[in-house]
C-alpha cells in the first residue's frame, strides 16, 4: 500500500511533467508503467512504495533529452528533497539506481529487483502499441523525414531492438512480455503485414 501523501505528490508534481514529452512518453505511458510495476511487485518481497516511485520517475529525465534520460532520471530522484520525507538515503539510492537501470538498451542487468521490475514493466510489449509509439517518436523527433524514410527508420528500430538478436532483454518471468514479444516478432518477419500496419498508423498520426 502506498501512502496517500506520496501518491498525491507524484500525481500533482511528477506525472504532469510527462505531458511535455513526445506522444510515446506522456502521462499515459507513466501510469501504465506504474500499474504494471505494482502488479509485478506482488510476486516479490519488495517495498511497494519504492516500486511506485521508481516507476513514476523512470522517464522524467527526458526533459533533458533522450540519450542520457535514464541518468537524468536518477539525478532528479537524488535531488528531490521531498522524497527524504518518506525514504532513507539508502532507499533513495536504490530508487535512483533502478530508475537509471530501466533503459532497454542498457548493457548490464538492472542492479536490483526494483530495477528489474520497472524495466520489465516499461517494456509493456503490446505489438500495435509499440509500432504506433515508434511512428509517433519518429514524427516528433524527425519531422523532416519523408514517409519512406520513416518506414526505413521503423524497420531499423524493429530489427535493432525487438527482432531476434535485438538488444531488448526481459527480466521477470511473471510478466506476459515473452508471449507478446513472440507475437511482435512474427509481425516483423512478415514485411507485407508490417508495411500495412505502418501505413495505417502513419496516416492516422499525420491527420
Amino acid at each position: 500500500m502506498v501512502r496517500k501523501e506520496i501518491t498525491d505528490y507524484i500525481e500533482q508534481h511528477i506525472l504532469p511533467q510527462y505531458e511535455t514529452f513526445d506522444a510515446a512518453h506522456r502521462t499515459d505511458h507513466a501510469t501504465t508503467v506504474i500499474e504494471r510495476s505494482m502488479g509485478l511487485a506482488k510476486h516479490y518481497d519488495v517495498d511497494e512504495e519504492m516500486v511506485y516511485v521508481v516507476a513514476a520517475y523512470h522517464d522524467i529525465g527526458l526533459q533533458f533529452g533522450r540519450e542520457m534520460h535514464h541518468r537524468e532520471s536518477a539525478r532528479l530522484v537524488r535531488d528531490d528533497a521531498h522524497l527524504r520525507q518518506w525514504f532513507t538515503t539508502e532507499q533513495i539510492g536504490t530508487i535512483a539506481e533502478a530508475a537509471e537501470d530501466h533503459r532497454a538498451s542498457a548493457k548490464c542487468e538492472p542492479r536490483s529487483i526494483y530495477g528489474r521490475i520497472v524495466a520489465e514493466a516499461d517494456r509493456a510489449i503490446e505489438p500495435m502499441s509499440i509500432l504506433r509509439r515508434t511512428v509517433q517518436y519518429g514524427l516528433a523527433h524527425y519531422p523532416h523525414l519523408t514517409k519512406e524514410e520513416h518506414w526505413n527508420r521503423t524497420l531499423e528500430h524493429m530489427a535493432e531492438k525487438y527482432a531476434e538478436g535485438g538488444y531488448l532483454r526481459l527480466w521477470i518471468s511473471e510478466s506476459d512480455n515473452a508471449t507478446k514479444l513472440k507475437e511482435l516478432r512474427e509481425i516483423i518477419k512478415d514485411r507485407v503485414r508490417l508495411r500495412q500496419i505502418f501505413e495505417q498508423i502513419f496516416e492516422q498520426e499525420i491527420k
